[in-house]
């Protein structure tokens, strides 16, 4: 089993070439490619992507679940690893993904923490040991093998915010979902920019408007205005 590692970004000039160097240190033979598919970046991500290894995808329509399930398309991998454009994986991340699978867990995340010292913020991470659903997120990355998303169809294309989680929850409610105990480092710039009683109010407001089904416009409009953007 090969590991194919897409990344969908945005503006990720900044944090890109690191990610990617992160990525491809390790267990290079057991990875079918590294694929980091753009959704029309005005900066000089693309460029960086390139010179740091990736194989680059543009994708003809932006938006995250868009643009994973396009290069999807391209991916030769039996397992699919989906990673943040502002995250970095721990050191072993492939065997551990390659072992999860072979426990009989075919779909599955990492733990994370924060790039910060702040303590309210090692709360959060701490918290994603746990199995609510709120304790999830794409920042964890998400691992699932071929078949299984075949089988769950992919992301959602009209997912405008969220769409991670309405795939966890589909996915959850088909398999055995694993957390792997080890952490991804993910950069804290949201809080950074806008205060951590901010943004934990607009995840607060997100998550429940998802959880009753509120459009999503109207969820991805009420997000975007209560942040600031940290692109």
């Amino acid at each position: 089993m090969k590991v194919s590692i897409i990344v969908p970004v945005l503006n990720e000039a900044k944090n890109i070439q690191r990610l990617i160097t992160r990525l491809i240190e390790e267990e290079n033979h057991l990875i079918a490619e590294l694929l980091v598919v753009d959704g029309g970046s005005t900066d000089d991500t693309v460029q960086r992507a390139r010179n740091a290894g990736a194989t680059v995808l543009i994708s003809p329509t932006r938006g995250r679940a868009i643009q994973m399930n396009y290069a999807v398309q391209f991916a030769t991998g039996d397992l699919l690893y989906f990673v943040h454009g502002d995250t970095v994986p721990p050191k072993g991340y492939v065997n551990d993904l390659l072992q999860a699978v072979q426990e009989g867990f075919p779909v599955g995340c990492f733990r994370f923490r924060f790039e910060s010292r702040n303590p309210l913020l090692r709360i959060n991470g701490f918290m994603t040991r746990f199995r609510y659903l709120w304790c999830r997120g794409g920042d964890q990355t998400l691992y699932v093998t071929r078949e299984a998303f075949k089988e769950l169809g992919g992301y959602r294309n009209d997912y405008l915010v969220m769409e991670e989680y309405e795939f966890i929850v589909r996915a959850q409610a088909r398999y055995p979902f694993k957390i792997i105990p080890k952490e991804v480092l993910v950069s804290s710039r949201k809080y950074d920019i806008n205060g951590y009683a901010r943004v934990q109010i607009a995840n607060f407001i997100a998550f429940n408007m998802f959880r009753f089904k509120f459009p999503q416009p109207q969820i991805a409009n009420t997000y975007q205005r209560l942040l600031k953007k940290s692109n």
